[in-house]
């Protein structure tokens, strides 16, 4: 589905927030995948659950392993090139029901045109055409995670006030976050897997 930007999807530039790809983590136990996204200049911290395919496609990019054959998001961004459409940025516009919108923003000759997109999508999109990643302001204020800063040892804590107290989502959102990363370790390339991971062995992602 393909809007242009008139559509309810956009929102004024001053509320996206920009944020990079601060890790990719794979829970121990469980194939649960988590891309953690961190705000640029700022000590906050997005986390987004994702599909193992997702993460691993993600991960490939960063990590820039080559392929002998293109990959899925590969593809997708040489179908771009060949249509003459230039991908400027990407964006998280909205979060429901603990599931993450995106969006794919691209130039076609000399208008924007945005394409309804999952979160882990656009994500790995973005690290192949290396652009920018824009969370609107509502979704980092509702599941962002700011950690707490380690005193130097021997310094008095300071008073503070409260802060405000969180809502029963929020609650839950941090709990289950917090429980999840004391068992967390970064994903890490298999030396002994070979660089072509490709479509020979088809793979089921775990969708959100």
């Amino acid at each position: 589905m393909v809007y242009n930007m008139k559509t309810h999807l956009e929102f004024p530039m001053a509320n996206m927030i920009e944020v990079q790809i601060d890790s990719v983590r794979v829970h121990l136990m469980t194939p649960n995948r988590l891309v953690v996204l961190k705000q640029i200049n700022e000590d906050r911290y997005l986390p987004i659950w994702v599909g193992v395919y997702e993460a691993e496609a993600i991960t490939v990019a960063l990590q820039e392993v080559e392929v002998s054959r293109p990959l899925t998001h590969d593809l997708l961004k040489n179908v771009f090139n060949a249509f003459n459409a230039h991908i400027t940025r990407i964006e998280i516009v909205k979060l429901e029901s603990d599931t993450y919108f995106g969006a794919i923003i691209a130039d076609v000759n000399g208008k924007e045109v945005r394409i309804d997109s999952r979160s882990s999508d656009a994500i790995a999109l973005s690290v192949r055409a290396h652009v920018p990643i824009l969370v609107h302001a509502s979704v980092m204020d509702a599941a962002s995670i700011v950690p707490e800063q380690d005193l130097p040892e021997g310094e008095i804590t300071p008073q503070k006030s409260e802060p405000a107290p969180l809502s029963k989502e929020g609650a839950e959102r941090l709990s289950v976050f917090e429980n999840f990363l004391d068992k967390l370790e970064f994903d890490k390339p298999d030396e002994n897997k070979p660089e072509d991971d490709s479509s020979d062995k088809p793979k089921k992602p775990k969708k959100k």
